[in-house]
């Protein structure tokens, strides 16, 4: 069932959506309030408010030009879906993340129906060589909540993060991250280790190919 939506909602919408594409990150509230031509912030807040209530986006209101628009969004304005290009991530020895603005990624079309919250990382290093993730390569990771053995993930580690497979096996060391190239140890699984999401596509010569 599709949400319900005022045309001012939705022009918010179209002027989020052609922020992104022609500058590359969201827009600031004084950007929206200035095309939307209206006074205060107040009222890009309520508009916003309300499309978040309603799932059509998605905020972080401790960082600036956080907007990301969901599924249901892209629907209403018939649209193809972007991916947001957060940052770098470590194939190897766990990295600092870094953040990369003002770079977003127009999804496939069957990248384009999944339903979930979707992000692109770069990859640095070559422990995921032999599951098709080379250095330098982009990966589109899926947000998740639940696991299983054997998918491709994105790990935080204390403040850093890295990509490797999850295993949880009967035999010591029973949960743990295994790369993929024999040159890296196994890392086994401790407090400190928090799974983000599930690598499900790289891309490979302008095509989206799935991560096995």
């Amino acid at each position: 069932m599709k949400k319900s939506t005022t045309p001012r909602q939705k022009e918010l919408l179209q002027i989020i959506y052609d922020y992104i594409i022609n500058e590359g990150y969201p827009p600031t509230f004084d950007e929206m309030r200035e095309r939307l031509k209206v006074v205060s912030n107040q009222s890009v807040i309520d508009l916003l408010n309300k499309l978040e209530k309603n799932r059509i986006i998605k905020r972080n209101e401790n960082i600036a030009r956080s907007i990301a628009i969901l599924p249901i969004g892209y629907e209403m304005l018939g649209k193809p879906p972007l991916a947001p290009f957060l940052g770098v991530s470590s194939a190897g020895a766990p990295i600092n993340s870094i953040e990369i603005t003002g770079e977003w990624q127009t999804l496939s079309s069957d990248i384009a129906k999944l339903k979930d919250e979707v992000f692109i990382l770069k990859v640095s290093g070559d422990s995921m060589i032999n599951s098709g993730i080379d250095d330098g390569d982009l990966v589109l990771v899926k947000t998740e909540k639940e696991f299983v053995s054997g998918n491709v993930v994105l790990v935080q580690i204390n403040d850093e993060v890295t990509i490797k497979r999850f295993i949880s096996d009967d035999n010591p060391p029973y949960i743990y991250l295994k790369p993929e190239n024999p040159k890296y140890d196994i890392i086994p699984a401790t407090d400190k280790m928090t799974l983000k999401g599930k690598v499900i596509s790289v891309l490979k010569e302008s095509y989206w190919r799935p991560v096995s």
